[in-house]
């Protein structure tokens, strides 16, 4: 068992200085140093919860959450990291606030920013504008911090946009470093992320695309595979083939889902929209095109039926390493006659593995808490330390 000196020892190690008051954008702009300071505060901070040890480093402060899509589990998870740290969270609905009246980026990024020490945004849904966006909050705040406006810069955390989803795949990366026995275990396990049918249609790039960006950072041979014509982007597949020359992984990419399953030790099967269609989709979007965007809607779901036969099955299982594939998923799956009819996979493979897919999801409010708090401090060490040392309960005992 470790204890929290184990972790403490291990960011010792570690070089993260460029982490403190910084922003976590995408994970391929952070070195491997960085990434499993990450990891290991997570790790550190889901210690001391279970062992009843107070992990309030605020004793007031906001946490500012912006989804301008749906979302349960990050949602939930930014709320538990806040709440983790000590921070209390407020929704920004653009709605119900003055973006709806033509309210500039910057003028809402300081309005909102007066005590708030986090803001967390998921801007996923139109190609070229999520990540954009972060940028720009990000620049507003840091502007308005340095003219005297906020008295501190508040941290801005991608909970995901339309090239990454960074805490989704962090969590899913410490998942599989707990489930092997180490992150330098991975190295030379096969992680098949393969496109799966759905009965929608629209989904983000940014899981695929994390993963690629994420999992050949730690030497694994990862492929990518998708029927013709669903290939994500360009710029981050190449990422990918660099993080795997420089780890001593590899990155492939194939048509068929049988060879990606083939002797693997990860399945990640899960639907997304093709990379083209997203462009076309966010140019109707911008040309106010409604009857363009339903047509584009009616293509893409003819589009996908022809390739029901890409779900994750029984016999594909069969085929992974000793038949024991470790199932991924970044949840909601599309379950074959639980959630329709016809799916990414069926409900006999979803139900083994339903208890890791949850342990999967756990991960996330601690990666989110983890990048918070390594912004957050310069010396992260010295404060868990102390949190240790004042020994408050989370509970009263």
């Amino acid at each position: 068992m470790k204890t929290l000196q184990d972790y403490i020892d291990r960011l010792d190690q570690l070089n993260f200085k460029e982490m403190y008051n910084n922003d976590f954008f995408l994970t391929w702009e952070k070195s491997d140093d960085e990434l499993e300071a990450v990891f290991t505060v997570a790790d550190a901070l889901r210690y001391m919860r279970t062992n009843n040890i107070s992990t309030k480093v605020f004793e007031s402060g906001l946490g500012i959450s912006l989804f301008r899509d749906n979302s349960t589990r990050t949602r939930f998870s930014f709320a538990s990291a806040c709440n983790l740290l000590g921070l209390e969270v407020q929704d920004l609905d653009e709605g119900r606030s003055q973006v709806a009246h033509g309210e500039t980026v910057r003028e809402t990024a300081n309005m909102i920013s007066f005590m708030a020490d986090v803001i967390g945004i998921r801007d996923d849904m139109y190609i070229g504008k999520g990540n954009a966006y972060m940028h720009q909050v990000s620049d507003a705040v840091q502007t308005g911090n340095k003219d005297g406006v906020l008295e501190q810069r508040p941290t801005l955390v991608n909970l995901q946009c339309d090239i990454d989803h960074p805490t989704q795949a962090m969590a899913d990366a410490l998942h599989l470093i707990h489930e092997f026995g180490g992150i330098r275990n991975l190295k030379g396990k096969k992680v098949a992320m393969t496109w799966a049918y759905s009965p929608s249609y629209g989904k983000p790039l940014s899981v695929p695309q994390g993963i690629i960006g994420l999992m050949t950072r730690f030497g694994m041979d990862v492929v990518l595979a998708h029927p013709e014509g669903y290939e994500v982007m360009p710029g981050v597949e190449d990422v990918a083939r660099k993080n795997a020359k420089r780890s001593g992984g590899s990155f492939t990419r194939t048509n068929s889902m049988a060879e990606a399953f083939k002797d693997a030790d990860i399945v990640y099967p899960k639907s997304w929209a093709p990379f083209a269609a997203m462009e076309r989709r966010t140019d109707l979007y911008g040309e106010g095109d409604a009857e363009g965007i339903k047509a584009l809607e009616k293509e893409l779901l003819a589009q996908n039926a022809e390739h029901k036969d890409w779900c994750c099955t029984e016999e594909l299982m069969k085929t992974t390493k000793d038949g024991k594939a470790l199932y991924l998923h970044c949840l909601p799956a599309d379950i074959n006659d639980v959630s329709c009819k016809e799916g990414e996979v069926e409900a006999s493979v979803f139900d083994r593995y339903r208890t890791p897919l949850y342990k999967e999801a756990s991960y996330k409010p601690y990666i989110i808490a983890a990048m918070i708090f390594l912004s957050k401090f310069e010396d992260p060490q010295k404060i868990l330390k102390k949190l240790a040392e004042r020994e408050a309960k989370r509970i009263f005992e």
